[in-house]
């Protein structure tokens, strides 16, 4: 054979083909696990938690792979009776997302939903947060890590505690631990309501 006449079979990649791997493989490379807790109290609370929850499977590089209970909680920094009551939900994430991306994304859903800040601690559709990613402690003020109230926050760590009861919060302890410490009142586990993960 003709050293100088290549196998017809092999045939070089073409650049924009490698490129495409490339790209594919640092969207599904080392995936950092993330909490996000959700919560509503206006509208279809619970259409609205779904929704959310879709929007964030719906994301590139995020996968939601735990959703917990629904949890009715009192509105917290404010007068009883003053709102309706929240239905609060916690999702456990992975994603090559960093940070700072993660938390666009989470204000890009509540915005969705029309979410509006114009009053603290006031009603709002959806407010989406991130509890922890990974173990990372982090003081930034645009992206405080973890969530510097989740630790005082029954609502956010009966939740998390139902679909991961090993979790630690970062620089506070064992989630078990912290819940124990808290008292569990205005808060109450809603066993008629369920969330689905996304298929």
């Amino acid at each position: 054979m003709n050293p100088n006449t290549s196998d017809p079979t092999v045939q070089p990649v073409p650049a924009s083909v490698v490129e495409q791997v490339d790209a594919a493989d640092v969207t599904l490379s080392n995936p950092k696990t993330a909490v996000i807790s959700l919560g509503s109290n206006l509208g279809n609370r619970l259409e609205t938690l779904q929704g959310a929850v879709d929007a964030l499977e719906d994301t590139p590089g995020l996968r939601v792979k735990a959703v917990s209970p629904v949890y009715e909680t009192e509105p917290w920094g404010v007068d009883p009776g003053s709102q309706p009551s929240y239905f609060n939900a916690v999702a456990v994430i992975r994603t090559t997302l960093p940070p700072g991306s993660l938390l666009e994304r989470a204000q890009a859903v509540e915005e969705a939903f029309h979410r509006v800040r114009d009053e603290r601690w006031g009603p709002r559709t959806l407010d989406v947060d991130i509890v922890a990613y990974a173990g990372v402690v982090s003081a930034d003020p645009e992206l405080t890590l973890p969530h510097p109230h989740a630790h005082e926050r029954a609502f956010v760590l009966a939740p998390w505690h139902d679909v991961d009861p090993e979790a630690e919060l970062p620089g506070q302890g064992p989630v078990d631990e912290l819940l124990s410490a808290l008292a569990g009142d205005g808060l109450t586990r809603r066993e008629d309501l369920e969330l689905r993960l996304p298929e």
